[in-house]
């Protein structure tokens, strides 16, 4: 067959291409020849050149020639050439195998698997796993099965790597109880097999039977540690997620770039600024201040924890800043009340070349709001579109309604809402519901909660809302009815709490409580504190407890509110001049924001309260917020 192949038809000087003579050919130009060859017939060509020169073809790049006859007429053709030179044809086929599999088309390593079973190679350990990384890449089950079919059948089971590779394939593929089956019946696991399981029962958000599987681990590898952290930040449950972290730094690992994000994450959650601060000298001192996640978690964090400066400086000295960059730091600035500044920045993100996206706009549009800059608000929204060419999703057309029901245009909120080119959601309607409550407006209020109830009928937000509205108008009655209505539909209020970090220790509070160690000495802070609030002007604001009792009782209540009891915790536990910070879960009320106003000055400190909606940082008598929240 060989002996039978034409000659090629070559170009060298002196010859035209018509020329179709042997020739005696150059090294160099043997060599150009055999390197630079695309098809099947060239190859063919080629190597009838090399015998008519009584050249070897093992000078041949084998590996070319298998790619060049995959998945061709010419695959047993390559098979004679390996036979010829006595090679293990398999080891070049499994060449081509692990290319189609990092390809662009890794199907092509699945149908190069068949024609390998069909011209009868005899395929190895490295076959299977160049197959299966092209079935994990297709989430292609079908054929995955198959092959582990192959494994058990050549005896290839006790080969870690590749079970690992099928438990991995199972679970992503979505047969999470396949691959736990293959898990439990593997006699040797390493900490791979075991980071496998634990990644997946993370993305299931069964992150209770990962830690347990965590427990269980003979070995661990940073990698698990992260897993962990990472799951409980995701499934929002950050104190978890920080008792881990301390449990591995107990246990002698030092953490990487993934596992920075999502410590800093979790410090985020629950404002825990000193150990936030610490991470961050750990990142710097292990060079991580270069790689842009760890930057924009940074930033996130230091907003989420109240320390607007902290977050301006990673900004500024990050050396390359994408469009993530720039909206956390908008939005973080838009928080913050600090609206003149985020709309300056966008001005110049958009004058580096920056193009903005969705969640850039997101913080625009609130920053706006919590300014009442009505007008801009407008603006932006209209040109989100016309000059940028993206669409409003259903958080832009929320924020709209938001600004426009703060600042109390509540009929023209409504008639953005009705002419919505999408199906307005309870976000939106919950939107218009706190503007009536601002403003007033039960009529208005009532329409929007008969859509929540549709929308978002277990949201015990809407419902107090409600109750509140009614009971601000003295409509007791009514009050009481949307009380019942709570309680037939199995509604819960959720209870005002309010976190305050203490040298690394969380100290939550709840309303009226007394469980605290320190309850005594909080109430004695207060009550002198409130003597000297008073000598200032300040007057118990009790048209904020919503409940029909005598105006003493009304006090109470008011003096027992969770961020009252926070501050003073924090007042006491701090040195002098120290910023306390507050995370609370609600809307801060009036007397509150009036009351700290008032400390603030008294005690010569900084109060930052980070509410559900915003911060608030109050300094000298002032808070950042205008008083307009």
């Amino acid at each position: 067959m060989i002996n039978s192949i034409i000659t090629p038809k070559l170009n060298y000087p002196h010859h035209t291409k018509q020329d179709n003579i042997h020739m005696n050919l150059s090294e160099s130009t043997l060599n150009n020849l055999v390197q630079n060859f695309t098809y099947p017939i060239e190859l063919k060509q080629i190597h009838a050149n090399l015998i008519k020169s009584s050249v070897s073809p093992s000078i041949l790049p084998l590996k070319k020639v298998t790619s060049v006859c995959a998945l061709t007429t010419n695959f047993s053709y390559a098979q004679q050439i390996f036979r010829c030179l006595n090679k293990p044809e398999v080891i070049f086929w499994n060449c081509s195998l692990r290319d189609f599999a990092e390809s662009k088309n890794p199907f092509n390593a699945i149908l190069l698997f068949y024609q390998m079973r069909e011209h009868n190679v005899c395929i190895d350990s490295f076959t299977c796993s160049y197959v299966l990384k092209a079935c994990k890449e297709l989430h292609d089950l079908v054929h995955g099965r198959i092959i582990f079919s192959y494994i058990e059948k050549l005896g290839y089971q006790k080969d870690l790597f590749l079970m690992n590779l099928v438990v991995h394939l199972y679970a992503s593929c979505g047969d999470f109880d396949g691959a736990r089956m293959l898990f439990d019946q593997m006699v040797e696991k390493d900490v791979v097999t075991w980071n496998i399981m634990i990644t997946h029962l993370v993305k299931r958000g069964d992150v209770d039977g990962a830690y347990e599987l965590f427990k269980e681990m003979p070995e661990r590898s940073v990698r698990s540690w992260t897993s962990m952290i990472a799951g409980f930040v995701q499934c929002c449950r950050p104190k978890d997620a920080l008792g881990v972290f301390v449990e591995m730094e107990e246990a002698g690992f030092r953490g990487n770039e993934v596992t920075v994000v999502a410590v800093l994450a979790a410090c985020a959650d629950v404002g825990d600024l000193d150990l936030g601060k610490r991470i961050h000298q750990y990142s710097n001192r292990m060079g991580f201040e270069r790689n842009i996640r760890v930057c924009n978690t940074l930033i996130d964090m230091y907003i989420k924890c109240g320390c607007l400066d902290a977050a301006r400086g990673v900004f500024r000295e990050m050396k390359k800043r994408t469009v993530v960059s720039w909206s956390a730091m908008i939005q973080g600035l838009a928080m913050h009340g600090a609206a003149e500044e985020a709309l300056k920045l966008f001005s110049e993100m958009i004058q580096t070349g920056v193009r903005p996206n969705d969640v850039t706009f997101i913080g625009l549009l609130h920053a706006c709001s919590h300014m009442g800059l009505v007008n801009a608000g407008r603006e932006f929204f209209a040109s989100m579109n016309t000059d940028y060419g993206i669409t409003p999703r259903i958080e832009h057309y929320g924020c709209m309604v938001d600004l426009l029901s703060r600042a109390g245009l509540l009929q023209e909120a409504r008639e953005f809402i009705r002419t919505m080119p999408i199906q307005p959601n309870g976000v939106v309607w919950g939107a218009l519901l706190g503007g009536c409550q601002v403003h007033k407006n039960i009529e208005l209020a009532e329409e929007a909660i008969k859509h929540l109830q549709d929308l978002d009928p277990l949201n015990d937000g809407y419902y107090i809302v409600l109750s509140n509205i009614y009971a601000d108008a003295k409509r007791w009655e009514d009050t009481a009815r949307v009380r019942k209505l709570m309680r037939d539909r199995g509604v819960k209020k959720t209870p005002g709490r309010s976190i305050v970090t203490i040298k690394g220790a969380v100290h939550e509070f709840v309303a009226g409580d007394d469980t605290h160690p320190q309850s005594n000495e909080i109430a004695q802070t207060w009550d002198e504190l409130l003597q000297l609030m008073k000598s200032k002007g300040y007057e118990p604001n009790t048209d904020v407890v919503l409940l029909d009792v005598e105006e003493s009782e009304k006090e109470k209540f008011l003096y027992r509110h969770s961020e009252k009891l926070a501050l003073v915790s924090g007042l006491i536990n701090t040195s002098e001049g120290e910023t306390v910070r507050i995370m609370k879960n609600l809307r801060v009320c009036e007397d509150c924001h009036a009351a700290f106003k008032v400390i603030s000055e008294i005690v010569d400190r900084e109060i930052i309260v980070r509410d559900r909606n915003r911060f608030h940082c109050f300094k000298q008598g002032s808070c950042s917020c205008g008083d307009y929240w």
